[in-house]
């Protein structure tokens, strides 16, 4: 697909960092790497690099030039949450991107948890918060407490591994209705068979009841390595008639999805799988929700 027939394109889920920056750590990036991790995504050295920078990202996306750009946190294992949001902000006073960020906090504690929003709000960028740590304390009652805090905050609370913990997560997510709950990656689907299929589509009805909640398509090839635009299909079609065109949106997981495809691969299955819908329903699910949802016209 040439760049004049590509419609919009916001990219939701954009990963940067830097192992040189003091204070940063990206437990993630070790050589050893995380196992659980990597019986998912593979062998995962190819993108274990000292940088990834707004610099980098722009170099590979030329022929595509998304819009808008989310970065999701990344800095797994830094001591202090606010770390990245300070080193993204500075990176995107540099280069304008990331247009917006979903930063680092624990929901563990609610009154340090507002002590750290309030330091990520001095950034422009800040939008909210993913917590890779949530399944630990999901059942304490601070965790019920700190879901209360980004609900008056009206803030994003960004999840991925949702169907194995859903009904005790969906539990709290229904009383905050100022809170923004995004499942990444689809939420997460770790098998492609028929069966599987079927019981998380299931999950993610139960997901889409709450009027709260949105889906996000994001890194599909983490399982499904060998991926072709009909293999995304149905999961890519299950969200969109699940959630409806105007609560989804698009991400790359980009760089680790790179180790399955190229950028323009990913956006442009994205853009294929959508041939369906309205040209507005398109327009919504590739670019308006994410702006409208992020605030990326600030």
């Amino acid at each position: 697909m040439s760049p004049t027939e590509r419609p919009e394109f916001v990219d939701t889920h954009v990963h940067f960092w830097d192992q040189l920056v003091p204070g940063l750590r990206y437990d993630w990036l070790t050589a050893s790497g995380d196992p659980e991790e990597t019986a998912v995504l593979g062998e995962y050295g190819a993108i274990r690099s000292e940088k990834y920078l707004p610099e980098d990202f722009r170099r590979e996306t030329r022929s595509v030039v998304p819009k808008g750009v989310v970065h999701v946190q990344a800095a797994g294992g830094s001591p202090d949450p606010v770390a990245e949001s300070d080193w993204l902000a500075a990176a995107r006073r540099r280069t304008g991107l990331p247009t917006a960020f979903i930063g680092d906090a624990r929901l563990d504690d609610p009154v340090a948890l507002e002590r750290t929003l309030a330091r990520h709000r001095r950034h422009s960028g800040f939008r909210g918060i993913r917590d890779l740590q949530l399944s630990r304390y999901l059942s304490e009652s601070g965790c019920a407490e700190s879901l209360g805090v980004l609900d008056r905050e009206e803030l994003i609370l960004c999840d991925a591994d949702a169907l194995s913990r859903l009904d005790e997560t969906l539990a709290l997510v229904r009383r905050h209705e100022g809170l923004t709950y995004c499942v990444d990656h689809a939420m997460m689907p770790l098998r492609r068979d028929r069966e599987y299929f079927t019981m998380w589509r299931t999950a993610l009805s139960k997901v889409a009841r709450l009027p709260n909640t949105v889906i996000k398509v994001s890194g599909l090839g983490q399982v499904d390595h060998d991926w072709t635009v009909d293999s995304l299909r149905p999961w890519i079609q299950a969200c969109l008639e699940i959630f409806g065109a105007d609560r989804v949106v698009f991400g790359t997981n980009w760089p680790v999805d790179r180790l399955y495809s190229s950028y323009a691969d990913v956006v442009d299955a994205y853009v294929e799988a959508c041939e369906e819908l309205t040209a507005d329903e398109r327009t919504a699910v590739l670019s308006g929700n994410a702006w409208r949802l992020f605030g990326l016209d600030g």
